[in-house]
């Protein structure tokens, strides 16, 4: 379930048809008819029966249903970055990682078996419509995960708290998987298919960072690296 204005509209640029749309009294008739158009069911709700039905706090006055949008390990890019999220367990992180993935231009993001569900609702809420702007892939096993990107030419980099080679002293203009752990653990110390270890360097006094942000700063790096790349290039 999508709720809000903001995910059904990011759902419906992406080429998305909803399965179904609810809404209540007076929700933004535009973007319902919008999803009319395109062939999606919309049903008007009695006043009170959003808030019954609805996860959220607040209550949002238009909820879709959309089929699930993961594809599979093959449909990822053969270039950029792609996030590999491991017992990502917290739906808000896991939404954040997602989002900042495809903010930051990745190829894609695979949640391995064992992370949240990419169908909670939070998780949903989370990626404020990025849901639709990147390829995602779920519940694949980590080591068959790690062993098709190496097969595909990607390096593939676990981000660890603390003696990785600092991130951004590395060429991430090549294809690159970012390996994040679990917000409490880590990542686990054995696990294989892993072509180094890196880390972002904190000067200040925090031991570590939120894994969203962490995947934030990694994506961006690496988008920054390619952006200089191509600057030079234009400049020569």
């Amino acid at each position: 379930m999508a709720e809000g204005v903001t995910l059904l509209r990011e759902a419906l640029a992406a080429g998305v048809v909803p399965d179904a749309v609810f809404h209540a009294p007076g929700a933004d008739a535009l973007l319902l008819a919008a999803a009319s158009d395109v062939g999606a069911p919309v049903y008007e709700l009695a006043p009170g029966v959003m808030e019954s039905i609805a996860d959220a706090v607040t209550p949002q006055p238009v909820c879709a249903v959309i089929a699930s949008v993961d594809v599979p390990m093959a449909a990822l890019p053969a270039d950029g970055v792609v996030v590999v999220a491991v017992d990502v367990r917290d739906p808000g992180n896991a939404g954040t990682m997602l989002r900042a993935a495809a903010a930051a231009g990745a190829g894609g993001i695979v949640f391995c078996e064992g992370c949240v569900e990419l169908n909670n609702p939070k998780t949903i809420r989370a990626t404020a419509g990025a849901l639709f702007a990147i390829p995602v892939v779920t519940s694949v096993n980590v080591n068959d995960a790690l062993v098709a990107l190496g097969a595909a030419g990607r390096q593939r980099l676990a981000a660890v708290a603390h003696d990785g080679r600092d991130y951004a002293a590395l060429d991430l203009t090549r294809p690159v998987a970012f390996v994040m752990g679990n917000e409490a653990h880590g990542l686990p110390e054995d696990l294989p298919g892993i072509d180094g270890r890196i880390s972002i360097p904190l000067p200040g006094a925090i031991e570590s960072l939120n894994v969203g942000v962490a995947t934030a700063v990694l994506c961006f790096e690496a988008a920054r690296q390619v952006r200089s790349r191509s600057t030079r290039k234009l400049n020569q």
